[in-house]
């Protein structure tokens, strides 16, 4: 079943939205429809929800014989290990 409603809406945005409909092809009804369905279909709470990186249980520090603070050394290391992966 189908009903009728009257929405107010501002000028600018009712505007933007007969742009948008026109440009997609489709009528203004369906763009609205289309966007209660997709707002209505999960909370908007979630959509704000941040994901954070997980954390590395991994333990032993650093490999024997590397010294963070010497740069050249990290540098040559990489290097080494990026010919050893061409072979």
């Amino acid at each position: 079943m189908i009903t009728r409603t009257t929405v107010r809406l501002p000028e600018d945005l009712m505007r933007r939205a007969k742009r948008k409909a026109a440009a997609d092809g489709t009528s203004l009804t369906e763009l609205i429809e289309g966007g209660l369905r997709q707002m209505l279909k999960e909370p908007a709470h979630k959509q704000l929800r941040r994901v954070l990186p997980p954390v590395s249980s991994a333990s032993g520090g650093l490999m024997p014989g590397i010294d963070l603070n010497d740069s050249a050394a990290l540098q040559e290391i990489e290097d080494l290990e990026s010919a050893r992966r061409l072979l």
